[in-house]
């Protein structure tokens, strides 16, 4: 291997092939165990029809290259674009995980109707192009073999269907749950969170519930997995499995997140000449910089992350604790077809670097390496709601991107004002010009103004 070439971490579990990066290059090496079923299916035309149509990741055969990356012994070389931000189910909201579920589904039924089918149903295998789904693992595609069962159906059940049901039937999130679990929420541990009344949904009895007693069979019996593998699917059955699946995915209704900061765009400090100007200073500095890449953590429902798309920047991934928020940021991402990923963060416990040798699934930080970033009303959230002091909360900000915006709402803003009013005001370094101090010692301060008496915003520059 090229010393420029390094692998992927996290595309160790295929045999069939490894990913790699070399510069701006993603590739992919196609050993000789994963070469029947890849050539089928790329002889066939359905991976080129699948590309095309924007369901599976664009690809190009660079075989002959081999040697200028190192991976002469690849019986094939794939090169592939390089999606702006790699996101985890963990990280996605309600309505991303649905499309998700659902752009899955779909891929799966595709298939059947060409003769293929997928090897597995894991939910890693999807990242997001804006907020559309698109499947990223190429030999994952293989014929269809008649009568075959479905062998991704209980890794679909945990990493897709699962999630969904705990969200939509019992209103919990599941976040917390699948980053702790990277297999997903297992149906016998689904079960026992199901309450009686809830168990006669059809989804439920057949996807947990009896999913969950054939678990334990086959636990409790030597010959338990080996009559599952024996056991015969007609591919009608298979496809009414599939189709049934789809129905009741695309019914879940979002459940309802209203948060004390859920409704944040429609009950803010701001009237609208300072909304203006601060779209205003946002489109400044955006325009300057013209970024490939900005984060908008804090985005809310994504006033700022479409004034920074509207003045220049190409892609943005916006961040937030509040899922109200992410899905209205969703929906204007998916109406306007932009280039906007709205993720899930807790911004004082953001997604580790963990998995296998604590490099399979990266960490937030060292993820991707934007060139401008928006912190807009953000700030407070961790220095007085999670006791983060200042200069480590401005350490972070800065430590994301190259240059930004960052707004520092005074301690006589309403909104810090909210979150001090039932507790001890014990923030006493929790001050504007501290702030200023502090960020001028990690970069230089470009331009800073008060959009309201009580608000800042901040304009850096590390370079």
């Amino acid at each position: 291997m090229s010393a420029a070439t390094v692998v992927e971490p996290g595309s160790f579990r295929d045999p069939g092939g490894r990913v790699f990066k070399a510069g701006e290059a993603i590739l992919r090496t196609v050993t000789d165990a994963a070469a029947a079923n890849f050539n089928a299916a790329n002889d066939s035309g359905v991976l080129r029809k699948l590309a095309d149509s924007g369901k599976l990741v664009d690809f190009a055969d660079v075989t002959g290259r081999a040697g200028e990356f190192g991976l002469e012994t690849a019986k094939v070389v794939l090169s592939h674009p390089r999606i702006p931000f790699i996101s985890y189910p963990y990280e996605w909201s309600f309505s991303l995980h649905k499309a998700a579920a659902l752009a899955h589904l779909d891929l799966q039924i595709g298939l059947l109707g060409d003769g293929f089918t997928l090897s597995d149903a894991t939910a890693y295998n999807v990242q997001f192009e804006g907020v559309k789904p698109v499947f990223i693992d190429h030999l994952s595609i293989r014929p269809y073999r008649d009568g075959e069962i479905w062998a991704g159906h209980r890794q679909f059940c945990m990493q897709f269907l699962n999630p969904l049901l705990m969200w939509s039937m019992l209103d919990l999130q599941p976040s917390a749950w699948f980053r702790g679990s990277l297999e997903g929420i297992a149906p016998e541990d689904l079960a026992k969170l199901i309450p009686l009344r809830k168990r006669f949904n059809l989804t439920v009895l057949t996807h947990v519930i009896a999913q969950a007693a054939m678990q334990k069979r086959s636990v409790n019996t030597s010959t338990g997995s080996q009559k599952y593998r024996q056991a015969k699917l007609p591919r009608n059955g298979f496809e009414g499995m599939l189709h049934g699946l789809r129905s009741a995915i695309a019914k879940l209704e979002v459940p309802s997140h209203r948060t004390v900061w859920g409704d944040y765009a429609h009950n803010t400090s701001y009237s609208s000449p300072e909304i203006e100007a601060k779209h205003r200073f946002v489109k400044e500095m955006v325009g300057a910089v013209k970024p490939d890449l900005l984060y908008d953590i804090g985005c809310n429902s994504g006033d700022y992350s479409l004034s920074a798309l509207d003045a220049g920047a190409k892609s943005v991934v916006g961040f937030d604790f509040d899922q109200a928020a992410l899905e209205v940021a969703y929906r204007r991402a998916k109406d306007g077809n932009l280039p906007y990923l709205p993720l899930w963060l807790d911004a004082a416990n953001p997604s580790p670097s963990q998995g296998w040798g604590q490099a399979e699934r990266m960490g937030f930080s060292g993820r991707a390496a934007p060139q401008a970033l928006l912190a807009l009303a953000f700030i407070h959230h961790i220095a007085i709601g999670r006791n983060v002091p200042l200069d480590m909360a401005t350490d972070w900000l800065v430590s994301q991107a190259p240059t930004g915006v960052i707004e520092f709402p005074h301690k006589a803003d309403p909104m810090v004002q909210t979150l001090l009013a039932q507790r001890d005001d014990i923030f006493p370094d929790y001050d504007k010009d501290v702030f200023a101090r502090l960020l001028g010692e990690r970069a230089r301060i470009v331009k800073q103004v008060d959009v309201l008496p009580t608000r800042t915003l901040f304009w850096y520059d590390r370079g």
